[in-house]
Formats: C-alpha cells, sequence, structure tokens
C-alpha cells in the first residue's frame, strides 16, 4: 500500500460518513487524543517499551459503528545490539498515519468495541528512511461521561511491514494500550419535540335524547406515565389486587383514559405495549404484553366494552419512538398507548 492507495482509502472513508445522513444517533464530527505504551517487536533491536502518542479525528457513520482517521508516533532507543548496528542510541522512530472503524455493543454509557485498521508507517534510523503498509486490530471499552465526551481504553496489535530497517527481518509486530477521550465538535442535536397533550374533550348541549357524540378528529390518548410495579419494584412497597401491578399516579391517568373514553362511545382502541431495546427480544417481547394486559384489563373492569378494545397486543422493542442510545429517548420507548381505529 502506498501513500496514494492510503490516503484515496481515507478520503473514501471521510466521504461515506459524509454521505450518512443523521438518524438516530449523535452523527458530530469529534476529536481523539490519546497516549499510551507500546511494547516493541524483540527483532526492531530497540527498548522492549515506549511511549506512544497520537490524535485522531472522526465520526459515528453509523449508531454503533465509527470511522477515525489518526496519526500516531513513538521513539524508541536501540539496544546494545542496535546501538552496534546503527551506530546510534537512537533506534528508530515510526509515525503512522492511517484509518480505523470501530464497532461497538450495547447502548449504554459503558460499550465494548472492535477496532481494525489500515495505515502507512514512516520509519527513520541510521540504516533506513521510508514508508510501508502496516494494519492493526483491537478492541476495547468506552465510557460516555455525557453527550460530547467519551473515554477510550484499547488494546492493539500493529503488524509493520518494514523490510529494510532492520537487517534480516521483513516486518514487525508490536503490541499496545492507549487511553484516550473523544470530544466531540460543534452544538449537540436538538431533542425531538415532546408530543403534545390529548385536547379536553368538550361535552356536547344536552338535548332531551343527545345523540352519541361524533368521534372527535385526531385523538390521542397518551399513557406513557403509566408504570407498572413488574417493571422496577421498590423496596418495601404495598401493592393491592385492585390495581393489577399499576404504581402510584398510574391509576389517575388510566381513569382520565376510561373518561375520555366513555364519552366518545363510537371510538375502538389498540391497547398496545412497548418497551426499549434493553434485554433480549424475547423478554421484551413478554414484558409489551404484560403492559398492554394489565391496561386492558383496566378498562374492561372500569366498564369499557371489550369490544371496542383491539389487543392486547405487545410489540416488544419494534416500534420505538426515540433514539435507544441515550436514556431520555429510552424512556420515551417504554409506553403503553391506545390507538384510536378508523
Amino acid at each position: 500500500m502506498t501513500r496514494k492507495h492510503l490516503f484515496a482509502a481515507i478520503a473514501l472513508g471521510l466521504g461515506a460518513a459524509g454521505a450518512v445522513q443523521a438518524q438516530d444517533y449523535d452523527d458530530r464530527w469529534y476529536v481523539a487524543p490519546y497516549a499510551g505504551y507500546y511494547n516493541n517487536d524483540d527483532d526492531r533491536l530497540s527498548d522492549s517499551g515506549t511511549v506512544l502518542l497520537g490524535i485522531g479525528i472522526g465520526r459515528y457513520i453509523a449508531p454503533n459503528t465509527s470511522i477515525d482517521v489518526f496519526i500516531d508516533r513513538t521513539q524508541r532507543g536501540a539496544n546494545e545490539e542496535g546501538t552496534i548496528l546503527f551506530g546510534t542510541d537512537d533506534a528508530m522512530d515510526s509515525t503512522l498515519i492511517g484509518v480505523a472503524l470501530r464497532h461497538y455493543f450495547g447502548s449504554g454509557d459503558w460499550q465494548p468495541y472492535v477496532m481494525g485498521g489500515v495505515g502507512l508507517s514512516n520509519h527513520r534510523n541510521g540504516v533506513e528512511d521510508g514508508w510501508d503498509p502496516a494494519v492493526q486490530v483491537g478492541g476495547g471499552l468506552q465510557y460516555a461521561f455525557n453527550a460530547d465526551t467519551k473515554f477510550r481504553a484499547e488494546l492493539f496489535g500493529r503488524h509493520d511491514m518494514d523490510g529494510d530497517s532492520v537487517p534480516g527481518s521483513d516486518n514487525f509486530t508490536d503490541f499496545g494500550i492507549n487511553l484516550g477521550v473523544t470530544m466531540a465538535l460543534g452544538a449537540a442535536p436538538e431533542a425531538p419535540a415532546p408530543a403534545a397533550p390529548p385536547p379536553a374533550p368538550t361535552p356536547a348541549p344536552a338535548p332531551a335524547e343527545p345523540p352519541p357524540p361524533a368521534e372527535p378528529e385526531n385523538v390521542v390518548i397518551d399513557l406513557r406515565g403509566v408504570e407498572f410495579e413488574f417493571d422496577r419494584p421498590r423496596p418495601g412497597q404495598e401493592t393491592s389486587v385492585d390495581t393489577a401491578g399499576l404504581l402510584p399516579g398510574s391509576i389517575e391517568i388510566l381513569d382520565q383514559a376510561v373518561d375520555v373514553l366513555t364519552r366518545y362511545p363510537n371510538i375502538s382502541v389498540e391497547v398496545a405495549g412497548h418497551t426499549d431495546s434493553t434485554g433480549s427480544d424475547a423478554y421484551n417481547q413478554t414484558l409489551s404484553e404484560r403492559r398492554a394486559r394489565v391496561v386492558y384489563d383496566y378498562l374492561v373492569g372500569k366498564g369499557i366494552a371489550a369490544s371496542r378494545l383491539v389487543g392486547p397486543n405487545g410489540y416488544g422493542e419494534a416500534r420505538p419512538i426515540d433514539t435507544n442510545d441515550t436514556k431520555e429517548g429510552r424512556q420515551r420507548n417504554r409506553r403503553t398507548e391506545l390507538g384510536v381505529q378508523k
């Protein structure tokens, strides 16, 4: 791989990153300085360990994938054999320019990841001054302090295809550990606007024999404040079979839904439960069905005819209304809904 080919690969990578439109993840550019310990191949005839310093710039190109262009440098001192061969105590200075992809697992503040990259390494010593291709693989752990700053701890192996620096050696394999941060550039994306509250129903005038009021347009019955004991039980909390596992405050919200359905008897609704992406698909499917069943049973118990209720249906994590990459987004996705059927 020549320098021209490497720079073309970097340009293609950044072009692909720029072509991806922002979805439900933070796609701002970030800078990523790092420092670490570099364990040198014995064949380099140098010190066994040196300091590595570097910096990168990158962005997310998918919710769990980022691309970085980076440059780093290490300066090695020669061991006794290397000093005789090179005629100096400085065994070699190496500078690597490359591009790396990282794929992260999970959606919490702590995310393990794997990394792979390619680059060109420049070597300078008393024998050789030139460029050679290099590849690296590794993995690490990332922690999000906040939306703008994240910490990285990374282990890596780097294969340097240098066949000229040390006579008798045609490549080197080094290992290292890096500690660094990523700092986002620019303002964070704006959070989606909260859902509008349901309109207050206006009772029709009371004639002698009033007909059933017509179905109001765009009726939205928002049950995202309804919470369940089996979602997050609290120590010492007393429960009642009459509440079916509903937490305090949820009854009031459901009673408002009962009032709306009573005022408009020609409305049929689907009772649906949803979750965030935390946990397995099977667990989230069962959890969403339990949430929908509690709401369904409560409405029927309050006199709403079962023939007016579709479900109860659980959709698990399949229908998010916000990103699952933030605490706020996951909270919005944990919900029950009454969807008007027309």
